[in-house]
């Protein structure tokens, strides 16, 4: 065959291939929608809820909680007050089992459901509820801080609330959604998640800020009632958006002009539900970056410069002014160093930074580096006793005998005690106090089997007082083989 009609296919298997090849590919794309579909299915049963859901069971449950009167209210002082010991203690564990007994979910669902589903009534008596809740908490937070011997205390669960952050209001709504998820389920989930969801975002804010006016101190309260606010219109928007999102029945009214009102005013609450937590969302991060570019800033610019003595500094976003306090002369090229980092934060680059120093180091500064002085003197001393110890054990070991001085040694025991059938000789570590160490000489020893053990006890002492002689030793025992 020639070179020529070697790869000289026909048009019909030329033909033959491509619809092959194209085969193949239309396959392959149905083996992939078949993946897909199966993933999307899959998912789709995995995550729906809605089939799940027992719309009037949910409806009447929620609105029988909203009532917040006797028993509900002791449970709700007592929660209070056992939240209020934890902060005050500084106890996680306390302040969460405040939470598992804390009646506060009812006015908040109340809130979400009526403007879910257009029912004024409902809005009314969960908005009166709620006022009724956060006096009686504040109440009762600021009287056990009041009058509770310990309640001044100031620590990082109480100071932790005065100043809401990202992670709270992702904890507000997320718990809000855990929360109404729960309770529109058919059948029976444990009463205390509900009560837990609302509890982590709620019960710590109503304390601190019962602390805070326990105390006089209006700007805990007003950060805690700040973050309580927060929180409140989170949970509420999480539960307005599942019970929209579950497509739960519209309340109608048979007047069609009070229908009409209504629905004007729940579309505009429903919209002020929706703006506020987004407007409070974006400022809250845009705080949280804020602060943790600060804090960064401080740690790789400053910290870590140990020619720089930082003895306190202050952020002041609403001036847009940092202010840091330096112990020691700062000159022109650091300032001027400083200021061109500072560039690099976004979120803090156009702020005025003030820098203060001074001539003198401060007495907390000198004290932080007399510490170190005697730290330092306290490695050396140790490292000094260390190196001590070693010379004397290796010292001692100079007292080891060689192999022709223990030979003359074992010859001439042989002969003084003829009894004897072995003999070894070494030094050894020993410790009465396990603290100290000290060298002892060890003669190993083993007997005739026929002697006594009066016998064997007699000559042991004799070959004690023996070996010392011979030796020149004090420090000496016998063990017996």
């Amino acid at each position: 065959m020639s070179e020529e009609s070697k790869f000289n296919f026909s048009e019909e298997e030329v033909s033959q291939k491509d619809e092959a090849v194209a085969q193949s590919k239309e396959a392959i794309k149905k083996d992939a929608q078949g993946l897909f579909q199966s993933i999307k299915q899959f998912l789709s049963e995995l995550l729906a809820f809605r089939e799940d859901t027992d719309r009037d069971a949910t409806i009447a449950a929620i609105k029988g909680d909203i009532p917040f009167k006797g028993a509900t209210a002791w449970i709700l002082i007592c929660s209070i007050f056992v939240a209020s010991v934890g902060l005050n203690a500084n106890s996680t564990a306390v302040v969460i089992g405040a939470m598992l007994i804390s009646p506060l979910m009812g006015p908040i669902l109340g809130v979400g459901l009526s403007i879910a589903i257009n029912d004024i009534d409902t809005l009314r008596k969960s908005l009166i509820n709620l006022a009724v809740m956060i006096v009686l908490s504040l109440i009762t937070a600021f009287l056990f801080f009041r009058f509770f011997p310990l309640g001044s205390q100031e620590t990082s669960e109480l100071l932790g609330r005065t100043k809401p952050d990202l992670r709270d209001v992702l904890i507000a709504f997320f718990g809000g959604l855990a929360l109404i998820i729960a309770r529109t389920k058919k059948g029976t989930i444990a009463s205390v998640i509900f009560g837990v969801a609302i509890a982590t975002a709620l019960m710590p804010p109503l304390c601190t800020a019962g602390y805070g006016l326990a105390k006089g101190n209006f700007d805990y309260f007003g950060g805690a009632m700040y973050l309580f606010s927060i929180n409140t219109i989170f949970i509420a928007l999480a539960t307005f958006l599942v019970l929209k999102l579950l497509r739960f029945p519209m309340l109608r009214y048979a007047n069609s002009k009070k229908r009409r009102n209504i629905s004007r005013l729940a579309l505009l609450i429903a919209i002020l539900v929706m703006v506020w937590p987004i407007y409070t969302f974006v400022k809250v991060f845009k705080e949280s970056q804020m602060e943790n570019e600060y804090k960064l800033f401080l740690t790789d610019e400053i910290e870590s410069n140990e020619s720089l003595w930082l003895q306190r500094e202050k952020l002041d976003p609403q001036n847009n002014k940092i202010t840091l306090y330096f112990n020691g002369e700062i000159n022109q090229a650091t300032e001027t160093d400083l200021r061109n980092e500072l560039n690099k934060y976004e979120n803090i680059k156009d702020f005025n930074l003030i820098i203060n120093g001074n001539k003198n180091v401060s007495a907390e500064r000198l004290m932080d580096l007399y510490d170190k002085a005697l730290l330092t003197i306290e490695e050396r001393d140790s490292v000094i006793i260390n190196l001590n110890k070693e010379i004397e054990a290796l010292n001692s070991n100079k007292g080891m005998l060689n192999v022709d001085d223990f030979t003359h040694l074992a010859k001439d025991a042989k002969i003084k005690f003829t009894d004897l059938e072995s003999f070894g000789f070494a030094k050894m570590l020993k410790s009465n106090d396990f603290k100290n160490a000290d060298t002892v000489a060890l003669a190993s020893v083993k007997w005739n089997t026929s002697l006594k053990d009066s016998i064997i006890s007699i000559k042991e002492k004799e070959l004690l007082t023996w070996i010392k002689k011979e030796l020149k030793l004090k420090n000496i025992e016998i063990k017996r083989d």
